[in-house]
């Protein structure tokens, strides 16, 4: 959005600047704050504060997922019932199939728009399924642009994808550094697709936080340059919102389903009282994100000086 609206005053150049403005001071922090979190030898209050704000994760993905579960129920109108395979769809692929979750939301999209057309309807996007074997700049580089390209209905729907990838696939990080990673994400500045920048910080240091964050965001840019002009009728075109109709459900049931791979990274038992706690403050009582996740992670440090084990 920041970078239409900036293309709409100033036109490609104003798009540059603009995504420049909005992107660049959250990634400036977001990879000093890896550097501190993920540098091996950090402090013990470092992974006590990781280790609380990481806990409550899982909660804000609930709460992005509820946030978006009432609108796009009331899109739904007649067709409520593919609504509910879609949504469920969605979520159960985010907590059992990992980096495979691409290809039910493509699948779900293709779907509906056959049910519109009548006719079978196949996605040549299915390839973004797949990742390259080897773990090298390569495999960064098809994960940073998996997320730019898939950060649809808010970014937390590309949590499963890129956790399969960074913590079971390629071993960049541990479960408990993608947690840390996530919330970092949600507490600088900017999309929680920064989060890819902490990965690329994990796999090849600073260079990797800047390439896998200059291919992530690649994807808007391209979409904003290249079809600004035609933004308006590819938003009203029948198929592409039909797709959108069946992807933008599961998309949601997705961001539902990813907060049970994320409590399921938790290690100690506090953890579970924290992301409890965050549940309440986030979903029931509508407390801010930034502030839930800065106060869960003041409890870690609390605990970690009670004498609370500190996951490693």
């Amino acid at each position: 959005m920041a970078i239409y609206c900036a293309s709409r005053v100033a036109g490609w150049p104003g798009a540059l600047v603009g995504g420049a403005g909005f992107i660049l001071p959250g990634l400036a922090i977001i990879l000093a704050l890896a550097a501190l979190f993920l540098s091996g030898s950090e402090p013990e209050w470092a992974r006590a504060l990781g280790a609380g704000g990481g806990a409550a994760v899982a909660a804000v993905a609930v709460r992005a997922a509820v946030d978006l579960l009432g609108p796009s129920w009331v899109a739904a109108q007649a067709r409520r019932a593919r609504w509910v395979a879609y949504v469920a769809a969605g979520a159960a692929a985010a907590v059992l199939v990992g980096p495979w979750l691409v290809l039910v939301l493509l699948g779900c999209g293709a779907l509906e728009l056959a049910v519109r057309r009548g006719r079978e309807a196949v996605s040549a996007l299915a390839l973004l399924a797949a990742a390259p074997a080897a773990g090298g700049w390569g495999s960064l580089a098809w994960t940073a642009f998996k997320v730019g390209g898939l950060s649809y209905g808010g970014g937390f729907v590309i949590i499963p994808l890129m956790q399969a990838d960074a913590v079971s696939h390629y071993g960049w990080m541990t479960s408990a550094e993608f947690l840390e990673a996530v919330a970092l994400g949600q507490i600088t500045p900017g999309p929680v697709t920064q989060t890819v920048a902490v990965v690329g910080y994990a796999a090849f240091g600073v260079a990797g936080g800047l390439v896998a964050s200059a291919i992530a965001f690649s994807p808007s840019f391209i979409l904003v340059l290249v079809g600004r002009r035609r933004l308006d009728r590819i938003r009203t075109n029948p198929s592409a919102r039909a797709f959108l109709e069946g992807a933008g459900p599961a998309a949601v049931g997705a961001i539902l389903g990813a907060a049970v791979p994320l409590a399921g990274a938790l290690s100690e038992a506090w953890q579970y009282g924290v992301l409890g706690a965050a549940m309440a403050a986030l979903v029931v009582l509508r407390q801010s994100v930034v502030l839930v996740l800065l106060a869960a992670a003041a409890i870690g440090l609390v605990l970690m000086w009670a004498g609370a084990e500190i996951p490693g």
